[in-house]
């Protein structure tokens, strides 16, 4: 058996000895405890060294891209080629593959190989004569460093770097923007302060302040291509009758040169912000459909890049962001919060405050497809994150629609539409308007009356009224009782007495 090892000076082909001591894999490293030893088992048939950095870097590339480079396959053809019949063991499953299709070589990979590779590696220095141990490391180190430049120079991930480096700066500069800005308008405003209540554009403001500088000479400045026509007037009016302090111009020029740097980092802040849409669109096209460029740079910026970020899952997506209020909530055994960065996409604000839990999670799962697509995907198109937000659209209009549509009786079923019935708006004619007779009621007690007309016995129905019967009155005594009882309470009034046994006295009975 022919072992293929690569080392930073070159490619070493060693022949197996002894292919028993393959067998016990768990103690072969007994035998490599020592260069004698490691003689016994495997010996240098060939050694193809680099000669130079640039050509084992090309050489090492190769191989992490499971590649034959052109020194490989001249070494495999001039050596093992001539012992065909051998098995060739090699550390890369993958790599064997390419070598067996393209030399037709029988390749082996498997757990005895990769342990006595390991031995090898161990008694590097005491198996390959004529390499002195300095000069190994220098090329090991000297093609370490080639082989981490070139990773880095090609590494797919490296614009997830601009990325992150935009937003970051685009938040720092927010930031500096409000502090300059309320700095000038607190300093301006000892001057003129009737004019930051006049103008509440910030960029505006700044542009005023730069144009005017002293109050006095704004009647003679023109702001027309600053402000509307009816602001310059207010502003013109109210510098006449300001109330602000008088100021030297040694302070002017200061200010003046606040609002300057507030002018020039407002600007780079719309460069920056074009420059960061546009790295999104070409990155993360899907993520930036679905949620914005602020919000899906912020997403990768916290994660760390695009990569990271589609290792996660969507609840981790949905509170991204959050994490102290999240171990805060665990802590104290409370509601767990609803959303983090995503709070902030378009879908999210403009819905109602009852459903912004249903659409963070809704779209977190859906930015999770997204990010992966757009990570892993081999196409830049952004279809993905178009349907997805079609569909989340349309679940927001069936959210917010439901609510609309209830009824206020039952307050828990959607309204139902009643069925169509087609009627007839034909009028026909009543005869019974056309009778003079009083309407006979259906309700009535049938009464025979037996007449003889004509020699016939007619039957007649007659309605029987009830009379109601008023309660009976015991004579006329009642009257007669209020009367007398009107006189003994006249007769006790007359004599200075209310008690009621004076007028049982009398006989004539309390008083009504």
């Amino acid at each position: 058996m022919l072992v293929l090892f690569e080392t930073a000076a070159g490619y070493a082909i060693f022949k197996v000895l002894d292919e028993r001591k393959l067998q016990e894999v768990d103690s072969l490293w007994k035998e490599f405890e020592s260069p004698e030893k490691a003689n016994k088992i495997v010996k240098l048939k060939h050694f193809e060294k680099f000669q130079d950095t640039t050509e084992a870097l090309a050489a090492a590339t190769a191989l992490v891209e499971g590649k034959i480079g052109k020194r490989l396959k001249k070494v495999l053809k001039k050596v093992v080629a001539k012992e065909a019949h051998e098995e060739l063991a090699i550390s890369d499953a993958k790599l064997g593959g390419v070598i067996k299709d393209k030399l037709s070589l029988n390749c082996v990979h498997s757990p005895a190989v990769a342990e006595l590779m390991r031995g090898i590696r161990t008694q590097l220095d005491g198996l390959i004569t004529g390499l002195p141990p300095r000069e190994f490391t220098a090329m090991s180190l000297g093609l370490a460093h080639s082989l981490s430049r070139y990773k880095l120079k090609f590494s797919p991930d490296k614009v997830d770097t601009m990325i992150v480096q935009a937003i970051s700066l685009l938040d720092d500069l927010d930031k500096e923007l409000n502090n300059y800005i309320m700095r000038c308008r607190e300093w301006y405003g000892w001057h003129f302060p009737e004019l930051g209540k006049i103008i509440s554009d910030n960029l505006a403001y700044c542009k005023s302040v730069q144009r005017i500088g002293d109050r006095v000479n704004v009647a003679s400045t023109d702001l027309s291509d600053i402000l509307p026509e009816e602001v310059e007037t207010e502003v013109k009016t109210a510098a006449e009758i300001s109330m602000g302090t008088e100021v030297s111009e040694e302070d002017i020029c200061n200010i003046l040169h606040l609002c300057q740097q507030v002018i020039e980092i407002s600007e780079y802040r719309t460069q920056l912000y074009d420059y960061l849409k546009n790295r999104m669109m070409a990155i993360a096209p899907n993520l930036t459909i679905l949620v914005g460029e602020l919000v899906g740079a912020r997403l990768i910026a916290h994660a760390g890049s695009l990569l990271n970020l589609a290792k996660h899952p969507a609840s981790t997506v949905q509170i991204l962001g959050a994490e102290k209020a999240l171990f805060r909530a665990l802590k104290s055994k409370k509601d767990t919060p609803k959303y983090g960065l995503i709070y902030h996409a378009s879908l999210v604000g403009q819905t109602t405050p009852k459903n912004k839990g249903k659409i963070s999670r809704m779209l977190a799962s859906k930015t999770a497809l997204a990010i992966r697509y757009d990570a892993l995907g081999e196409d830049t198109n952004a279809e993905i994150g178009a349907e997805h937000r079609a569909k989340l659209e349309a679940r927001l209009r069936h959210l917010e629609e439901r609510g609309i549509r209830r009824i206020s009786g039952t307050g828990k079923a959607l309204a139902r539409a009643d069925k169509y019935q087609y009627k007839s708006e034909v009028k026909t004619f009543d005869p019974s308007g056309d009778s003079t007779l009083p309407p006979v009621s259906k309700k009535r007690r049938f009464e025979e009356v037996e007449q003889e007309e004509e020699g016939e016995v007619v039957t007649v129905e007659m309605k029987v009224k009830k009379i109601k019967k008023e309660p009976a009155v015991e004579g006329k005594e009642k009257p007669v009782k209020q009367m007398a009882n009107k006189l003994a309470f006249l007769v006790a009034s007359l004599l200075g007495c209310t008690n009621h046994y004076y007028y049982m006295c009398l006989g004539l009975g309390v008083p009504n």
